[in-house]
């Protein structure tokens, strides 16, 4: 199956549209008018350059308001038809796009509409170009894929056939079962889009957010297998509108959209057995268990300063690397890596961002399996030269730069084979495991990197949600594990003024801007704390006296929490704590929390306060280093 993608879905010039589409891996592209038309250069010349660059033109489109005119209209219809028949053959192109009318003059009528499709036939035929009609959601006469469909057949003309466009048709709420009846012969593209669930106008809705499979609400796999059920063997391309798609890198968004079309073609193989997918096989999303490690990049005074705020959250030097500068903190099951190597990606990474998060480790079913997904999906491996003695644990590139490694049973001896125990003491803070990494990110950037953890681990998303920030707005998204293992926040920032976009500035591009660690009992932990030089982030009275407004609390139980700067959130029964540290370097900062069952969530009411506490340590906008 060959895919592609329309050029009005990622931002640029048209060069750089065709390089970004290129370099993604796409067998073609739909060339959206409008992008032609702002090009200097004649049909064939653009033509050529998308062919040079090994891509298939597959769609000229939109051409609009044809059908169901009278009189004069519907002749200088058919005149604009010749015109764009001229342009598509110096272009190279067979394929056009015909949109249902929105005209106020048009008329309506199956039989109308299909012998004006008929005779659009007849004057393609001998140019060796098709018609293919899309019925829009918000067409004057045809919004449904089913009349279109009938209008196609009635036109029976071998040039003309049906497109076919998930928005179109999940968007209004049509049933994509009803596909399955139409023949796989007499569809002759198909276009694909997701979208959040949002109550507006349609025409809207599709013009800003649209957004690739997997991202939004709409069930874009149950379209696709409808469709391959049919037994068509045309292209999967993408067309879509979004805002955030305009202000984004081209590169990563058209990456992005292979890599959704790669995981919905793979899904529909996997939940339609019976349907045959032209596209090389791939292992099943391995859904991570667990954070294995954390690793810092850091080195000097910053590598000092983070050990001693570690020795004061109870944990310990266990182990240090046989060969590297690479130092082993340990409290529960969560590994802590201290990188002070002056080679290799440590290295690199701590040049550019100082003290950072450069790598993540997960504990997954098998490493095997997640690599190969995710070079099946486009992501990048992560390849550096191995020391006597080192593992090979496989990675991939992850947000900023970084890196995400994969540790299964087979590879979990890494801590034995490669590091040597240090002899240490002093008991603990009950910190027992990661309970999430927050990572941080241009808010342009946000749904490429969801889908990045959706398609390749299968984590599942949390509805995004936007996070009052004094200088600006926040949106955020969870991803976790079915396990719970794993969970990450991602955190899109727009403005350097919030404390997001100021950590983004001042660390040039880090990933993580904090790590919570669970455990089973925050105010055992707060005492353990006290006395260790451990310094919560101080939250004001009046937070304490709106929770006593709010909650039905014990009275020493509030005590108890302003004394430690506790924050508290309930979402019905189930009861959720945190605790922060001040914030450390570039803006990074520590968190400590206690999750009932139940409670699936991050404290979002809280995320005001604890902002601008933050921001109270440091300079207005972000927090400085040292």
């Amino acid at each position: 199956m060959k895919l592609g993608i329309a050029t009005v879905s990622i931002s640029g010039t048209l060069d750089e549209k065709i390089d970004a589409i290129a370099g993604a891996g796409f067998d073609g592209i739909e060339i959206f008018e409008q992008d032609f038309i702002a090009d200097t250069r004649p049909p064939r010349a653009v033509g050529q350059r998308i062919r040079e660059a090994g891509l298939e033109l597959m769609l000229f489109q939109p051409f609009r308001d044809f059908e169901g005119l009278p009189g004069d209209l519907r002749r200088k219809a058919f005149d604009r038809a010749e015109r764009k028949f001229d342009l598509m053959q110096e272009l190279g192109c067979e394929l056009v796009l015909v949109c249902s009318s929105v005209h106020p003059d048009a008329l309506g009528g199956i039989d109308r509409a299909a012998d004006d499709f008929a005779e659009l036939g007849e004057r393609a035929g001998p140019r060796g170009l098709r018609i293919g009609f899309e019925a829009l959601a918000w067409g004057r006469h045809v919004d449904d894929h089913r009349d279109a469909w009938e209008i196609v057949r009635r036109a029976d003309h071998p040039n003309v056939g049906l497109i076919l466009d998930s928005f179109h048709t999940l968007g209004r709420g049509i049933d994509p079962d009803t596909i399955r009846r139409i023949p796989g012969d007499r569809i002759f593209f198909v276009q694909l889009a997701d979208a959040p669930k949002i109550d507006m106008d349609l025409l809207y809705w599709s013009r800003h957010f649209r957004n690739m499979p997997g991202e939004g609400d709409l069930d874009v796999p149950a379209f696709m297998r409808a469709v391959m059920a049919t037994g068509y063997e045309g292209p999967a391309s993408l067309e879509i509108f979004n805002d955030q798609f305009r202000g984004g890198p081209a590169q990563q968004i058209a990456q992005a959209g292979k890599r959704a079309l790669l995981n919905l073609m793979d899904d529909v193989r996997r939940t339609e057995p019976n349907i045959t997918v032209a596209l090389p096989p791939m292992p099943a999303p391995t859904p991570p268990t667990a954070v294995e490690f954390v690793e810092f990049a850091t080195r000097g005074a910053e590598a000092e300063a983070l050990s001693r705020l570690l020795e004061t959250m109870g944990f310990r030097h266990t182990a240090q690397h046989k060969t590297k500068d690479l130092a082993l903190w340990q409290q529960g099951s969560i590994r802590i890596l201290l990188n002070a190597e002056t080679r290799g990606h440590a290295d690199t990474s701590y040049i550019a961002r100082g003290t950072n998060v450069c790598d993540l480790g997960l504990r997954v079913p098998s490493a095997t399996d997640a690599m190969g997904r995710a070079l099946a999906l486009g992501a990048s491996p992560f390849l550096q030269p191995r020391q006597t003695g080192e593992m090979d644990l496989p990675a991939i590139r992850g947000l900023g730069g970084s890196v995400l490694h994969f540790v299964d049973g087979g590879t979990l001896q890494v801590w034995d084979v490669e590091f040597d125990p240090v002899a240490s003491s002093g008991p603990d803070a009950g910190l027992i495991a990661v309970d999430h990494v927050a990572q941080t990110m241009g808010y342009e950037e946000m749904l490429s990197w969801s889908l990045f953890y959706t398609t390749l681990f299968g984590l599942g998303k949390e509805p995004m949600i936007d996070v009052i920030d004094p200088d600006g707005l926040v949106r955020s998204q969870a991803l976790s594990s079915p396990n719970g293992g794993v969970r990450i926040t991602l955190n899109g920032a727009d403005t350097h003024r919030t404390l997001a976009g100021g950590f983004l500035a001042e660390s040039f591009g880090a990933s993580v801007q904090h790590v919570a660690f669970a455990t089973d009992d925050i105010f055992a932990t707060a005492r353990a704390l006290d006395g260790t030089g451990f310094r919560a982030l101080p939250m004001p009275e009046n937070y304490y006296a709106d929770l006593a407004s709010r909650f039905d609390l014990a009275p020493a139980m509030l005590e108890a929490m302003a004394r430690a700067n506790i924050l508290y959130e309930r979402d019905g029964g189930a009861e959720f704590f945190q605790l922060y540290s001040r914030p450390f370097l570039s803006g990074l900062f520590f968190e400590i929390v206690q999750r009932s069952d139940g409670y699936t969530g991050y404290g979002a009411a809280n995320a005001p306060f604890r902002i601008a506490a933050l921001k109270r340590l440091g300079r207005g906008r972000g927090i400085p280093r040292g």
